[in-house]
């Protein structure tokens, strides 16, 4: 019984009482540091565009998705049913294991930056890394509440 009293109980919160549970309050996180990266790789140079575009894609994605759940929490649209439990967890986990992948992806591309980038692009995207490994780390721990939210549901 303990850990679901950590997260919160086994169902989701609505209205303002997302910024007052754990794991829900990770949301405010997620959504200012996912900004953070998807601005700093937006702005900076990256060797591989290949690379950039993943990274752009994962930091637009859970962006835009961590939005549309605030807002449909904050409005009660799931209306206390257990299947938006599976959703949030499923998200979370999606979500974690694709920031992990972009933040290794980003961080190899800044490590191998050759001559020719200016010292800005390389602190922009040291700073991407950085921004985008707490991001990793907001979204595994939210994943992991959610994962125990679920599992009590």
């Amino acid at each position: 019984m303990a850990p679901a009293a950590a997260s919160g109980g086994s169902t989701l919160p609505s209205g303002f009482s997302v910024f007052t549970t754990f794991p829900d309050l990770l949301f405010i996180f997620e959504f200012i540091f996912g900004g953070l990266v998807w601005i700093l790789v937006a702005s900076s140079l990256v060797p591989w565009p290949l690379v950039q575009g993943w990274v752009m894609f994962v930091s637009v994605f859970c962006f835009v998705a961590t939005t549309t759940l605030i807002i449909l929490y904050l409005i009660g649209a799931h209306s206390g049913e257990t299947s938006w439990v599976t959703l949030d967890a499923a998200y979370h986990c999606t979500a974690a294991l694709f920031y992990l992948s972009a933040s290794v992806l980003e961080a190899l591309a800044t490590i191998t930056m050759q001559d020719g980038f200016t010292y800005r692009h390389y602190h922009e995207n040291i700073a991407a890394v950085v921004f985008s490994y707490v991001a990793t780390l907001l979204y595994v721990v939210h994943a992991v509440f959610s994962l125990i939210r679920w599992k009590s549901s």
